[in-house]
């Protein structure tokens, strides 16, 4: 049984930092993309951040280039995503996702989930 858990988010003043974790169980994690996606109320789910298997390409959504960091530990199946200088817009439930296919180019919105995280939220207060 895959398990996805997600930890590491909070309350942040803006300016401030977070880092999520997500730590994985029952996939064999080098063989999946993994990404962080975030819901925010009243919004659609966006792509935030995606890792390629090979961990050698990365996506990033516009709003984040810059800001945030996404890494994978393959030792301890676990995907990071460091976030600096967050803003209030960052807001949102975050949620971790593993994919083994994507379509066209490597991207967040390519990636094809098979498996997601039951989500932990970030708060941004200004």
């Amino acid at each position: 049984q895959v398990q996805m858990v997600e930890s590491g988010g909070g309350l942040a003043q803006a300016g401030g930092s977070l880092r999520l974790s997500c730590t994985t169980s029952g996939l064999t994690f080098s063989h999946y993309a993994m990404g962080w996606f975030r819901q925010a109320p009243g919004k659609e789910r966006e792509g935030v951040s995606c890792i390629h298997w090979s961990g050698s390409r990365t996506d990033y959504a516009d709003s984040v280039k810059g800001r945030f960091t996404i890494s994978r530990d393959s030792a301890e199946n676990t995907l990071y995503l460091q976030m600096n200088s967050l803003k209030p817009e960052d807001t949102a439930m975050y949620y971790c996702a593993a994919g083994d296919k994507y379509y066209g180019g490597f991207s967040c919105g390519g990636l094809s989930v098979a498996y997601w995280g039951q989500g932990t939220q970030v708060t941004v207060s200004s």
